[in-house]
């Protein structure tokens, strides 16, 4: 591997200081990553420089990589658009590949005299105009009968003109459901005219169709076309009606799509929510893979996202920036033939909006690892409040429990995507410190706990993602100084308690962090601060006891300290030495017959 790295590093080093896209290719020659530089050179060399910096997906991919080449652009919109057409062509296995169109759903308005509006899982009909695709087939149907509701549309299964008189108008035609184009009495044209109406509702909401339905009632008032505008007066009612009883709505009738990133446990996932005149019309979920860079990763998603004709809005909001908001408005302005804005709002109900979407992909990860949302929000919040360059999937924490210089321990418990991880729970007893020092005795545990990490300890090979210290400003400058020494890079803090025993603030380098005003993270410190406090002090009392049991051994003449801990060491517990036989007690303390049965007697009587 080392020589395969020297190779691409000196080949990348050789690529022009130009805009451009690469190739990434694996050992059978084969695609497997494409993407786009503004500057080839730089873009391509940090691929192979500081690979153990790398984030998993990338560091994947390098592992694979034994060539790439690379076709120099004009500009970077240029590199952009050509590194979409790559994308599509070849559909490499490192790139963001969004399913086809198999599972969408479309608006199908056939062709002929009389188009009819329908829900197809296919946009395969040349005759017929398609509308989508749509993610959610449940959310089209319901549309598709909206409109035929307010437009009063035929849901029959007649032909027009062809069943023109041939038979009753049904119940619907009745119970003005339907306009009755089976009696004969609706012309074509007027029909076409109901038909636009209804597409211009499913394309722009219930805001611009109440809009241009005023217009053309207004246009059939001034021409005297009292019973048209009449018509068009109940179906801006029959409009209105229905937006008012949609169940999920913006306060301001905005038209945008709205895209969220969530990361957890190592993965990312995005939602995409769709509002249409203040109507969210459409949400759906997709699962990324490995966590990386959001910038990127955002980027990368909203370009193939909208590479297969989905419609693009004007407003693209996000919870995130991606790499650059300013080419993307020009790439999809482009595409769409009219001007597109990328925001990340920072306030107001645009803010809500993105929180939503956030929300929902939270919700879909959570599913996904097998986490909550409020878990996954908590550890989120966390790398914010805190400034970590990741979301925390290990966390250590550290508490030191004594009594008296004979008992004092340590324990060392560990949270894994939120919830306590047994198998990283260890126990340390002080063995160097003189006297009752808790700053000390933290030293010697955390120098200790990351020698054996250096020292290649399979049990403590993990290196955390951050950790607490159940203590204060003292505890952390404490610890700092061993990691200074030992030229360890973990982020480091600690939890600090109120007077009713409450985590109330997180202890830094500068001062305390406030974190009671945040429930979901409040709620994580707290269940963290506990337990380590609970897995140290039932350590210390255990260890006490034993102790304890150690000097009563002592009693027994023969039988001195090292004999008792002997002892203790192979039985474990009291009832085990109680139950060994003269002939066990023997062998394990190294002392004769004579002292063993003293030992048998003393056990069977004192406990």
């Amino acid at each position: 591997m080392f020589e395969r790295l020297e190779y691409l590093r000196e080949k990348s080093n050789k690529l022009p200081m130009r805009p451009g896209v690469y190739q990434m290719k694996d050992k059978s020659g084969k695609i497997i990553y494409i993407g786009k530089a503004k500057l080839l050179k730089n873009r391509v060399t940090s691929y192979f420089h500081a690979i153990e910096g790398h984030n998993a997906k990338t560091y994947k991919l390098v592992s694979v990589i034994y060539d790439f080449d690379f076709i120099v652009c004009d500009s970077e919109l240029d590199a952009l658009v050509l590194e979409a057409s790559l994308i599509k062509l070849h559909t490499p296995k490192y790139n963001i590949l969004l399913k086809d169109d198999k599972g969408f759903s479309y608006f199908r308005i056939t062709g002929g005299a009389y188009p009819r509006i329908r829900h197809a899982f296919h946009n395969d009909d040349p005759t017929s105009t398609y509308i989508g695709p749509y993610m959610s087939a449940f959310t089209v149907k319901q549309a598709v009968e909206e409109c035929a509701r307010i437009f009063m549309l035929p849901t029959c299964s007649k032909e027009f003109p062809r069943d023109f008189g041939k038979e009753r108008p049904c119940l619907n035609y009745h119970i003005k459901r339907c306009m009755g184009v089976c009696r004969g009495c609706i012309s074509e044209e007027e029909y076409g005219e109901i038909i636009g109406q209804a597409v211009d509702y499913i394309r722009n909401g219930s805001k611009e169709s109440v809009e241009q339905l005023t217009r053309e009632m207004n246009e059939a008032a001034d021409a005297l076309e009292f019973e048209k505008a009449a018509k068009l007066r109940d179906r801006i009612a029959a409009v209105e009606r229905a937006a008012k009883v949609q169940s999920i709505r913006s306060e301001r009738d905005i038209s945008c799509d709205v895209f969220a990133l969530s990361n957890n446990s190592g993965m990312t996932a995005a939602a995409v929510v769709k509002y249409r005149g203040g109507q969210l019309i459409d949400k759906e979920n997709v699962f990324i893979g490995d966590e990386g860079d959001n910038a990127a990763i955002l980027t990368e998603f909203m370009m193939r996202y909208y590479e297969n004709g989905r419609e693009i809005p004007k407003l693209i909001l996000a919870n995130s920036d991606t790499e650059d908001n300013g080419l993307l408005e020009e790439y999809f302005g482009g595409l769409a033939k009219h001007k597109v804005t990328i925001t990340v709002p920072k306030r107001g109900e645009n803010l809500v909006l993105t929180t939503l979407a956030k929300s929902n992909a939270d919700e879909y990860l959570a599913l996904r690892v097998g986490r909550t949302s409020r878990e996954i929000t908590a550890l989120q919040d966390l790398q914010k409040l805190l400034g970590l360059p990741k979301v925390p999937v290990l966390i250590e924490s550290y508490d030191i429990s004594n009594m008296g210089e004979q008992t004092r321990v340590a324990g060392m418990i560990t949270y894994k995507n939120g919830r306590p991880y047994k198998a990283g729970y260890r126990k340390f007893n002080i063995k160097d410190v003189v006297g009752i020092d808790d700053y000390a005795c933290m030293q010697e545990v955390l120098e200790r706990r990351f020698r054996r990490l250096l020292d290649g300890d399979e049990g403590f090979s993990e290196k955390p993602d951050l950790i607490l210290l159940d203590g204060g400003q003292g505890h952390v400058s404490a610890v700092r100084e061993v990691f200074e020494r030992m030229n360890i890079d973990v982020p480091l803090f600690g939890l600090v308690k109120d007077d009713k025993h409450r985590t109330r603030a997180i202890a830094a380098d500068g001062g305390e962090i406030q974190v009671n005003a945040n429930r979901n993270l409040f709620r994580l410190l707290t269940e963290i601060q506990d337990e380590v406090h609970r897995y140290s002090i039932n350590y210390q009392r255990k260890k006490h006891k034993m102790t304890q049991y150690e000097l009563d051994l002592t009693k027994v003449e023969g039988i001195g300290e090292k004999k008792a801990l002997a002892l203790l060491k192979e039985f474990k517990t009291k009832q085990g030495i109680k139950a060994a036989t003269v002939e066990q007690l023997m062998t394990c303390a190294k002392i004769n017959r004579e002292t063993a049965e003293r030992l048998y007697l003393f056990v069977q009587d004192a406990f």
